[in-house]
């Protein structure tokens, strides 16, 4: 049995799980995110959860996925997105001292859902894909040969920061986002790909056009008002459909991938690939070198990062 996390900015999930991926339990809990909270306080909220599994039987290892740029081999985080305490933490060591010796992995999330879908999912029967998970921003993987790509800097598919739209007259405009929270990075950075593709910025922008908060605007609540005819929400999404569009052929001549599979809690919505696929097929039509593009959606939703969590520890310790 295994003891897999997956961390959040707001919570972080927890399964005992089997070796081939089913989930016996799972559960889960606040994430330590406050600006008080230090490494210390984060490792402890993980290891009270393995005192729970601890004596519940043969416990083979701790799976954990969670953001930033990760150090597989050396078990270290590096960035850590949302969770600013945990740059260059050496979280792999930390966790196994407080595990009692415990063999531990780590992934980045996005990754992780990408590595569910090599397993198990809708890129399980190809050697080179792409995935990008969308909500807070976009998440991305590059999986070459069935194993992930992450380049020399760890930032292989780490498509939030791909520039996206930016004038010659705004490059003399550019602050660097590091000290910023997400909403004052879209307003005041809103060059790269995260601040018009991601589900978060569509719903800020709409927010902000009707005058309400971001926690008032949900992708279920946009695509609702999209229904009942509001032009806002309809322009919205197809601009959001638009330039994820777009950047997915770009990705597909930089790497030239037999599939890029499409997740996050919207792509639930089976309007959303749809709306893609209508301006990939109206793009292609410059060229025929976009002719061969797959788009497809992935195959797990909300257990995906749990799942893939798994597989990255079977394959560092277990060879699979």
């Amino acid at each position: 049995m295994y003891l897999v996390f997956d961390v959040g900015g707001t919570f972080i999930k927890y399964a005992w799980m089997t070796g081939d991926g089913e989930i016996f339990e799972k559960g889960k809990t606040k994430t330590p995110g406050k600006p008080e909270h230090k490494v210390d306080d984060f490792v402890e909220v993980l290891g009270g959860i393995y005192d729970i599994y601890k004596d519940k039987g043969n416990m083979e290892g701790i799976a954990i996925d969670l953001p930033g740029q990760i150090d597989v081999d050396n078990g270290v985080v590096h960035g850590g997105g949302a969770l600013r305490y945990m740059h260059k933490v050496p979280l792999q060591k930390l966790m196994e001292e407080r595990c009692d010796g415990h063999k531990v992995s780590l992934e980045n999330d996005a990754k992780a859902a990408a590595l569910a879908e090599v397993w198990k999912g809708n890129a399980k029967d190809v050697q080179d894909s792409c995935v990008l998970i969308f909500g807070t921003g976009i998440g991305g993987a590059v999986i070459k040969d069935r194993h992930v790509h992450r380049g020399k800097h760890l930032l292989a598919g780490e498509v939030s920061f791909a520039i996206d739209e930016m004038t010659f007259s705004d490059v003399n405009k550019i602050v660097p986002i590091e000290g910023m929270d997400i909403t004052q990075a879209m307003d005041e950075v809103p060059y790269f790909w995260a601040a018009h593709g991601a589900t978060a910025a569509m719903c800020h922008k709409l927010a902000k056009k009707k005058g309400l908060t971001d926690d008032e605007v949900s992708g279920e609540l946009v695509y609702k008002w999209a229904d009942e005819g509001d032009a806002d929400s309809i322009d919205a999404l197809e601009r959001m459909y638009y330039s994820i569009a777009k950047n997915c052929l770009n990705l597909y001549v930089v790497f030239d991938p037999e599939v890029i599979l499409i997740g996050g809690g919207i792509s639930a919505e089976p309007r959303f690939v749809e709306g893609i696929k209508r301006y990939v097929d109206r793009i292609k039509n410059i060229t025929l070198v976009y002719d061969e593009i797959k788009i497809d959606t992935c195959k797990f939703l909300n257990d995906s990062n749990l799942l893939g969590a798994l597989y990255n520890f079977k394959h560092k310790y277990e060879g699979v």
